[in-house]
């Protein structure tokens, strides 16, 4: 296929995806009410505040844009998948259509874990200090800012077994060299706990900070797997070369 054949599939590709994502976000926009109190439900009784004229509308622009782009993502993925795998060859094939699936269910797992653990860990330290001498009354464009935000930060750093899984499927590096630097894996787990987070609570960055060390170490073994298998898998033998 020639080169402009290549980038018109592109150039409709990435329209398809963004014509998606802004139906999807048009279609949170009508329900962004409820998502909104969903999203207030982790701060309890916290009164928020509208601290500007037009603040809550920019709010529901925000919310609804997320939760298009989130509902949008398999398609987006699928997209994506569409337009490399014709140029890949079998093996790559096999390997990047679970990458990608993969990418997709720890993307949700990391949202979900940022909601039940992160979230409310950091609204229950945040509150409760100083509690005794201010009244939380919270900007309700900042308290969402700092939600989404945390959810998001979440989901990307829950892409780290399959970063691993592709490095090791593809032999750029093997399970003992990945599991030899645990150290720098713990140091640098702290850091992004850190840097991820958007409050500088220590609850939310061990909690994160944990959870990717735990991902990785799920990494490691994913790929001692593959990498066992592949060992056992006998190559295949190519045909007879015909007699003259």
């Amino acid at each position: 296929m020639p080169l402009v054949d290549h980038l018109e599939e592109l150039r409709q590709r990435v329209l398809r995806s963004l014509l998606a994502v802004a139906v999807s976000a048009f279609a949170c926009l009508l329900v962004v009410r409820p998502l909104v109190r969903l999203l207030e439900e982790p701060a309890g009784s916290i009164r928020f505040l509208q601290l500007a004229p037009g603040e809550f509308l920019f709010v529901s622009f925000k919310v609804a844009g997320y939760a298009g782009l989130t509902l949008a993502l398999p398609y987006v993925l699928y997209q994506g998948l569409a337009f490399v795998l014709p140029g890949l060859t079998r093996n790559e094939r096999r390997l990047i259509a679970p990458a990608v699936a993969g990418s997709a269910v720890l993307f949700l797992a990391g949202l979900a874990f940022a909601w039940w653990a992160l979230v409310p860990a950091a609204l229950s330290f945040l509150v409760s200090y100083g509690a005794d001498v201010v009244e939380p009354i919270w900007s309700i464009e900042r308290y969402l800012d700092f939600v989404l935000l945390l959810m998001l930060s979440t989901g990307l750093a829950f892409q780290l077994p399959v970063l691993q899984l592709l490095l090791g499927a593809l032999g750029l590096v093997n399970w003992r060299r990945m599991l030899s630097a645990w150290r720098w894996v713990v140091l640098t787990s702290a850091l992004a706990g850190a840097v991820l987070t958007p409050s500088t609570d220590p609850i939310t960055m061990l909690l994160l900070g944990g959870a990717i060390t735990a991902l990785f170490l799920i990494g490691v073994l994913l790929v001692a797997i593959v990498q066992r298998f592949k060992a056992e898998t006998p190559p295949v033998a190519p045909p007879p070369a015909a007699a003259g």
